[in-house]
């Protein structure tokens, strides 16, 4: 990889945390931040990246690859039924079940490619080689985030510059393209090792980093960059939640779960009573479940219930701590 890549960099953490404010102030302290694309509009997401334009730092921009549509409704319908008491709770209506969402994905590879955004990295699954080539004539580096040596062999195929290879213990939505079977195995260097194993292209590696030992053994074992999300979640310019900020001061969360409960798709996140209720009866169905149990967790946000919020965090939360994104930079490299 070029000089862009620094030995650690800022993952791109999708619902607020990752603003212009915490990228920039990633990369002025000598990291490389990853604005997220999921869930938002093409219009706001070519709004952060002027702004990082005009900041003049480098930085990334992540983007979903769609997932297809699951083909029975039922089990959406079902898990519907099933959280009325919880609609009911926060006062919230819950939408009709919505099949298939591509996120915008053509419209936002268009504002990367426009803006030649200079890393553009990909989750949930393998970009079409077209994509691909696009982003790499518009002079865009390409990252594409794998969780097994089977997903890095097919990631190779389509040509980009470098993987990420994310393991079980990383937060938030696990990039598999195997949702139904996808289990959070290993730790970081067990992974980094296998998908290093299958590709000469250089690998980040992703999960559970929270010392500066972590990402100097890390890099001792061969990674290009080591990425880190939980760590940044307290950062004092990071778009956080209150509630998850509150959440992960208080002490009583103590736990991480692997749960679709939130969104359909398997993701690390804090244990609560959320979790707790609906793991075992939510479908592998993103991004209808996401769509589907939006309102509650808005509503929770609101009321600072963090009860019912989807808390992404990876399993070295408990060592995140708050301050300038500088300080925490400082702190993970040493």
């Amino acid at each position: 990889m070029p000089e862009l890549l620094p030995p650690l960099l800022v993952a791109p953490m999708a619902g607020g945390p990752s603003n212009p404010a915490l990228v920039t102030a990633a990369a002025r302290a000598g990291s490389v931040g990853f604005l997220a694309a999921g869930y938002q509009s093409p219009e706001a997401v070519e709004h952060e990246v002027r702004a990082m334009r005009a900041a003049g730092v480098p930085y990334g921009l992540n983007i979903f690859v769609p997932t297809p549509a699951e083909p029975d409704p039922a089990p959406v319908e079902a898990y519907r039924r099933l959280l009325l008491p919880e609609a009911q709770r926060y006062g919230v209506d819950l939408p009709p079940p919505r099949p298939h969402d591509d996120d915008h994905f053509a419209a936002k590879v268009d504002v990367a490619v426009a803006y030649a955004v200079p890393l553009v990295s990909f989750a949930f699954g393998v970009p079409p080689t077209g994509v691909v080539r696009a982003l790499r004539d518009a002079g865009c580096q390409v990252l594409i985030t794998v969780t097994s040596a089977d997903e890095g062999r097919r990631a190779v195929a389509a040509g980009p510059d470098a993987l990420v290879a994310q393991a079980g213990t990383a937060g938030g939505h696990a990039s598999t393209t195997d949702p139904a079977g996808y289990r959070p195995r290993g730790e970081a260097q067990e992974l980094l090792a296998a998908v290093r194993a299958v590709t000469d292209l250089p690998v980040v590696v992703a999960g559970g980093t929270s010392s500066a030992e972590d990402v100097a053994r890390l890099r001792a074992g061969g990674a290009a960059a080591v990425q880190s999300g939980t760590a940044f979640l307290l950062a004092d310019e990071a778009g956080t939640r209150p509630a998850q900020r509150a959440a992960m001061l208080s002490g009583d969360f103590r736990q991480t779960v692997v749960t679709r409960a939130f969104t359909g798709h398997p993701a690390r996140a804090l244990r609560n009573r959320f979790t707790d209720a609906y793991s075992e009866a939510a479908p592998v169905a993103y991004p209808a479940v996401h769509h589907l149990t939006a309102p509650i967790r808005a509503a929770a946000a609101r009321q600072g219930d963090a009860e019912a919020l989807n808390l992404w965090a990876g399993t070295g939360f408990a060592s995140a701590v708050p301050g300038p994104a500088a300080d925490i930079v400082a702190r993970l490299t040493g």
